[in-house]
C-alpha cells in the first residue's frame, strides 16, 4: 500500500512520519522543492519536537520519500493551508489545486480523505470536481457505497509542540460521504492512532472542527470583554475570574492580548461564511478578540504616559 500525504507542512509532515515509522510506504507531496529537497535528506523544515527522529528513521529506512510530482496510490490524505482572503472569506485555491493535479492519477478503489479545516460541504464538493474532471470513476455522491472512489472528511486537532504525541492520543472525529467511505478512513486512521475514531458522516464532520474553534474563540472573548469592563469599573480582573470560577459551574478563561495562534482566528470566519445572518455571537466574539489588541496597546501606552508625566520636571 502506498499512501500519499499532500502537504508537508505542521499536520502533514508529523501523519507522513508516523505512518511510514510503522512500515507503510508513504509519499509525501509539496509544491516546495527546497522543502522535498530537505526531506529526502531526513531533515525537516518545521520546528516539533520528536518529529525530527521520526523524519530521519523513516527515510533511511526507505519508508519515507518526498516529491512535488503526484503518483499512482491508494490513499490520498489532503493536508494542505486553507487561510482566509482579506473579506474574511474561505481561500481554498490550495485544495482546488490539489483537486486538479489529483484526479488524473485517481484510480479505482482509492481512498481520498482531507484533513484541511473548510467550509461544511466541502468535501462533498471535491467529490463533484473529481468526478467532472474523471468521469471514467464514480464517485460518492453519484453512485453512494457502490462507488468507484470514496472520499472522507477528518480534522486535525492538535496542539503545536505537541502534534505528534496529540496525533497518537487525542480521538478522531471521521465523516464520509457514506458509511463505508467513514470506516475506510477509520481504518487508515487506526494504523497510528491510539485515540478512539468516532465515525460520523462528511458535513458533520466538518461542522465539528468549526464548532471547536469557534467554542474557544466565544469563550476567549468573555473573558477578554470582562477584562475591559474591568478596567473601567475599577475591578482586578483576575481577582473576579478566580472568585467567579469558585461556582460549581462556572469556567471563566484568563483574558490576554486578543486570541493567540493561527486556527482560532481563522476558523470562526468559515463557520460565518457558511451562515453569516445566523453567526451574530461569533461575529460578535471575532470583533472582541480582534480589537482587544488595540486596547492593550492604548492600556500600555496611557500607563507609560502617566508614568513620563511624573518623572518629568
Amino acid at each position: 500500500m502506498l499512501i500519499s500525504v499532500i502537504g508537508l507542512g505542521y499536520i502533514g509532515l508529523p501523519t507522513a512520519a508516523l505512518l511510514a515509522s510503522l512500515r507503510h510506504h508513504v509519499l509525501g507531496i509539496d509544491v516546495g522543492p527546497g522543502i522535498v529537497s530537505a526531506i529526502n535528506q531526513g531533515h525537516i523544515h518545521i520546528q516539533e519536537p520528536e518529529l525530527d527522529m521520526l523524519v530521519r528513521a523513516a527515510v533511511h529506512a526507505g519508508y519515507l520519500r518526498a516529491s512535488t510530482k503526484y503518483e499512482l496510490s491508494d490513499v490520498f490524505l489532503i493536508a494542505v493551508s486553507t487561510p482566509l482572503t482579506n473579506e474574511k472569506e474561505p481561500d481554498l485555491s490550495y485544495v482546488r489545486n490539489v483537486a486538479t493535479a489529483l484526479a488524473p492519477v485517481l484510480s479505482k478503489g482509492n481512498l481520498v480523505i482531507l484533513e484541511s479545516t473548510v467550509p461544511v460541504g466541502t468535501t462533498k464538493r471535491l467529490s463533484e470536481f473529481l468526478a467532472q474532471a474523471r468521469p471514467d470513476l464514480s464517485f460518492p455522491h453519484q453512485k453512494g457505497e457502490d462507488s468507484d472512489i470514496r472520499l472522507a472528511y477528518c480534522p486535525e486537532r492538535v496542539l503545536p509542540g505537541r502534534i505528534v504525541h496529540e496525533l497518537i492520543h487525542n480521538d478522531r472525529i471521521i465523516g464520509g460521504l457514506t458509511p463505508k467511505c467513514s470506516q475506510s478512513a477509520a481504518t487508515l486512521y487506526q494504523l497510528f492512532a491510539q485515540g478512539q475514531c468516532i465515525v460520523t458522516d462528511a458535513a458533520t464532520a466538518e461542522m465539528c472542527k468549526l464548532a471547536e474553534n469557534t467554542y474557544r474563540d466565544v469563550n476567549i472573548a468573555l473573558a477578554n470583554e470582562l477584562s475591559m469592563i474591568c478596567a473601567d469599573q475599577g475591578v482586578d480582573v483576575w481577582e473576579l475570574v478566580a472568585l467567579a470560577n469558585r461556582h460549581p459551574r462556572v469556567n471563566i478563561l484568563s483574558p490576554g492580548c486578543g486570541v493567540g495562534g493561527h486556527c482560532i482566528a481563522v476558523d470562526p470566519w468559515f463557520l460565518v461564511h457558511g451562515a453569516p445572518d445566523k453567526t451574530r455571537l461569533t461575529q460578535r466574539a471575532r470583533q472582541v478578540n480582534y480589537s482587544k489588541t488595540s486596547w492593550v496597546v492604548d492600556q500600555v501606552k496611557a500607563v507609560v504616559q502617566n508614568l513620563e508625566a511624573q518623572t518629568s520636571p
